[in-house]
């Protein structure tokens, strides 16, 4: 037994330690950064469902309903339907006058050349809008304002409103009246229903609504012609069926939104030529209240100026009135009044928000293209690479004969077994040992340990077995002072938890028969695996762990030599240093610090050791959240690679862009394929996306098929993988999630000891 001498005073902290109170109390704010990050997210995806009517769509129409219950003389009325103090009123307007209406606007594409075309007429038309189009396209509703048009409420999802409740039907005039003020400043007091035609088609279940709406101060405007020009029948029919018969006046519906109005802007220019030319006037729906209003009371311009804004002081928001009257309005736009208060600032956030919306959800769409190209771009390269791998080193015959790394290694190499609290596991892990078949020298480093460890490593009586005791200074220190006491020129390295094969060491230590290779990555099983969670891990291990190595190995890029298994020359880890303590991933930092050194680093399946998975959630976390961290942190380190030549070039340039798209920036964003497919289960087509989700698990079962396949393992555990994808996938996207965030505040972590039980015994054990 050997001791690592006190000086005599207490020992300096180290790096992580000094940050570890600064990353207790950071952690509580990243956890919540990172849950606020993804509520943003649904957020902003369920708003702009809502818009595209994904969310909360109800396409029913309702056609050929009883009409006994509607007043015969609204039937027989005019197109503007008015309530004063509960009473209906109609009217109609006035003879050799039209009013343009367009609805299902605004759209970026036809609004703005119906806009050209009226202005260059010297014409002013009203504008049923639906408030999702108007809380999307703020800027063409601005301009139409301008402009002189007059703007009325479509609903803001364009739903039947006789098929919906009370509370619906006012969240949908509340919600456009706030697109409108966020996108022009005003309100208004226009209304015109989704499927609405005629007066005289108002039916026994669209009556009540009419109703409700009248008497929140709205004035209800049907047609007089429909030019059906959503049909696309040709300009010359749309122009025929837009002009009243004998001389009438008329509200004329034509669209600027719904599909291709190419139609309708060629017709409407020459409509409103012909109508000019026949006497005709046009005018908006304000305009048509004014000119009924001096007809009927000569001379009295007050009361002419004000008509069509007598419902202004109503409720025409669903609540109190919150506008005033627009001292400029021309009487065209009599129906609008400024929007002010609270309702004006509303109006800005939800514009501002469905901007957000309308930007960042089509951003993600694309970027999910990229991430799923990825993913199964890697997929097939590490079925490739892999296949071309394994048939390589396990080649018997052939051209260039049986694979052979050269002439066979049996000179005795030094095992270093850095130990904290391992009293579970440690005699399991030196009775391995001493069945190994390769001549070794055992260093067990003691770090500090708080319980028997290193008085059960000693009471086993092994010769080649020296117990070090050192003050508790972590793994990469422990690991350090054991090659400087290594008696050997190489040096394997394992954890305390871990159950070696007996030519574990043996197959281990043979690639370094080849003078350039510096170090070697051994295949780590997991040997706890008869727990859910150990199958879950048992998975990723296999597929994701050792898929990964053969395709780095075979690309001379190797990211990560395991703690669990791995092996050096001695002299290489003494020339870059030793094992550091600036990141907490010390097997990447040392396994990229070797290509930086020129050394070549490979990967031999054929040497196993079955290492303890965490059996918790909780511990779990705490060890990826660890690895995470630590790979990103040392990325960071060795990032001038990037430019440098040879080996450590080689690694800056392929391994590391590897690494970071595959290991940070796909898993990173690979969530955002399950919260679409989520997304589309419930709102847009369940079946469609489930077949797509269950495409994406067959790919997945096929290449961890193949990686058991390479690895002699039991497909048995393959059943596990679909919860793997529902469960465990998702709590390691948190994981790096959470790492990521705290990489970007500076956070810093202290290692973490995972409790062990001594489960894994012998190999032989697993099964």
């Amino acid at each position: 037994m050997t001791t690592t001498p006190s000086r005599g005073r207490r020992r300096a902290p180290s790096k992580i330690e000094r940050a570890a109170g600064k990353a207790v109390a950071l952690q509580k704010p990243r956890v919540i950064l990172a849950l606020l990050l993804l509520l943003g997210l649904c957020s902003v995806m369920l708003l702009d469902g809502y818009l595209r009517s994904e969310i909360g769509n109800d396409a029913r129409v309702r056609d050929g309903a009883a009409y006994d219950k509607v007043p015969q003389k609204i039937l027989d009325g005019g197109p503007l339907l008015t309530f004063d103090n509960g009473t209906a009123k109609t009217e109609s307007v006035p003879k050799k006058t039209i009013v343009l209406t367009f609805d299902d606007g605004p759209t970026p594409t036809w609004t703005p050349q119906i806009l050209k075309v009226l202005e260059d007429n010297d014409v002013e038309a009203t504008f049923f809008m639906v408030g999702s189009m108007v809380s999307r396209y703020p800027g063409v509703v601005k301009d139409l304002v301008d402009q002189g048009n007059e703007v009325g409420i479509h609903t803001f999802t364009h739903v039947d409103l006789s098929y919906q409740s009370t509370a619906r039907l006012q969240r949908e005039l509340q919600q456009t009246q706030l697109a409108l003020a966020g996108a022009a400043g005003i309100q208004t007091t226009l209304f015109r229903a989704p499927y609405s035609s005629e007066i005289n088609a108002v039916d026994n279940y669209s009556w009540p609504v009419y109703q409700k709406i009248g008497n929140l101060g709205y004035t209800s405007v049907f047609v007089d012609t429909d030019s059906d020009d959503w049909k696309r029948p040709g300009v010359s029919k749309i122009v025929q069926w837009a002009t009243p018969k004998k001389n009438k006046g008329a509200v004329v519906l034509m669209h600027d939104a719904g599909g291709d109005r190419a139609q309708t802007v060629k017709a409407l220019n020459t409509y409103i030529k012909k109508m000019k030319a026949k006497g005709y006037t046009f005018t908006t729906v304000s305009g048509a209240e004014a000119k009924l209003a001096r007809q009927n009371a000569p001379g009295n311009a007050r009361q002419a100026a004000g008509a069509g804004t007598g419902r202004l002081g109503g409720q025409a928001n669903g609540r109190q009135p919150t506008g005033t009257a627009v001292s400029s309005t021309t009487v065209e736009q009599a129906a609008h009044s400024k929007a002010t208060g609270a309702t004006l600032y509303e109006g800005k956030a939800l514009i501002w928000a469905v901007a957000v919306a309308e930007w960042v959800v089509p951003a993600l769409s694309w970027f999910l293209v990229v991430v799923g190209v990825a993913v199964m771009g890697r997929f097939g390269m590490m079925l490739i690479l892999a296949r071309h791998h394994y048939r390589k080193r396990n080649r018997k015959r052939g051209r260039g004969g049986k694979f052979s790394w050269g002439p066979t290694v049996t000179r005795p190499v030094t095992v270093i077994v850095p130990a904290y609290n391992e009293k579970e596991c440690i005699a399991n892990t030196l009775r391995s040992l001493a069945k190994s078949t390769h001549p070794i020298e055992i260093i067990v480093v003691d770090d500090g340990s708080e319980d028997n460890t290193s008085e059960i490593a000693e009471s086993l009586g092994m010769p080649n077995v020296r117990v070090i005791r050192q003050e508790n200074a972590g793994k990469p220190a422990a690991l350090n002072n054991g090659v400087r006491n290594a008696s050997y020129d190489i040096v394997v390295m394992m954890d305390g938890d871990t159950v070696f094969e007996p030519d574990a060491v043996h197959q281990l230590v043979q690639p370094f028969a080849e003078p350039e290779i510096g170090a070697v990555a051994g295949n780590a099983k997991v040997g706890n695996r008869n727990t859910m969670i150990g199958a879950w891990q048992h998975i990723e291990y296999v597929m994701g762990f050792n898929l990964d190595r053969r395709m780095y190995d075979l690309l001379r890029c190797m990211p990560t030599i395991p703690g669990a298994i791995g092996a050096f020359r001695r002299d290489a880890v003494l020339e870059v240093g030793g094992m550091s303590e600036d990141t907490l991933a010390e097997d990447t930092d040392i396994t990229i610090a070797m290509h930086r050194a020129g050394r070549r680093v490979v990967y031999q399946e054929h040497a196993k050791a079955w290492t303890e998975a965490p059996g918790s959630l909780k511990q779990l976390w705490s060890q990826r959240y660890r690895w995470s961290y630590g790979t990103m942190q040392a990325l960071w380190k060795h990032r001038k690679s990037l430019t440098d030549k040879g080996p450590s070039g080689r690694f800056g340039r392929v391994g590391m862009p590897l690494v970071v798209l595959f290991q940070i920036i796909t898993p990173v964003f690979a969530p955002l394929i399950d919260v679409f497919t989520i997304y589309s289960m419930i709102f847009v087509d369940f079946q469609a996306a489930l077949l797509a989700w269950l495409a994406v698990l067959a790919v997945q079962l096929i290449c961890a098929a193949y990686a058991f396949r390479l690895d002699r393992e039991k497909y048995r555990y393959l059943a596990m993988l679909p919860l793997q994808q529902l469960a465990y996938r998702q709590m390691m996207y948190l994981v790096l999630i959470h790492s990521c965030v705290t990489a970007l505040t500076g956070g810093r972590l202290r290692w973490q000891k995972l409790k062990r039980t001594g489960e894994v015994g012998t190999p032989a054990g697993v099964s």
